[in-house]
């Protein structure tokens, strides 16, 4: 089975409550349109995983972020693939998530993680992220 390396990030932030919140996308394109997802993708030959996530980042959403502790790393089977999916805490330093590759996004807090339809590799973080939203900054970790 073909093995496809990738990298996503899960954004933090604070809404007008002071609530921690994360960034969720919906997939504009593929076998798996309109499911939510965390932001990011393909890793290049050369690249750390970092690198990549930056560079995605950067292509997809037009924005900046400082990448910080690594969540996990997820295996999970698709019908055609496996996919390995290194999972990270991120912060925005600068831009404003322009949409170039979702159908649209949201800001969750924790109460709201599963108010989206996660893709299936992206569902098994959100137990996860739930429980360490609010503890610590991203460059804390």
């Amino acid at each position: 089975m073909k093995i496809v390396r990738v990298v996503a990030a899960v954004i933090r932030s604070t809404n007008e409550k002071g609530e921690p919140i994360i960034f969720a996308t919906k997939r504009g394109y593929g076998d798996f349109k309109g499911g939510w997802e965390f932001p990011g993708g393909k890793i290049e030959d050369g690249e750390t995983p970092k690198e990549a996530l930056k560079r995605e980042i950067m292509e997809e959403l037009e924005t900046e972020i400082v990448v910080g502790k690594q969540i996990d790393t997820i295996e999970f089977d698709y019908p055609t693939f496996h996919l390995s999916m290194d999972c990270f805490w991120a912060e925005i330093i600068s831009g404003d998530l322009v949409l170039n590759e979702h159908d649209d996004a949201m800001w969750l807090t924790k109460d709201e993680l599963n108010k989206v339809e996660w893709l299936p590799a992206d569902i098994t973080l959100v137990e996860e992220i739930g429980k360490s939203m609010g503890k610590l900054t991203c460059t804390e970790q």
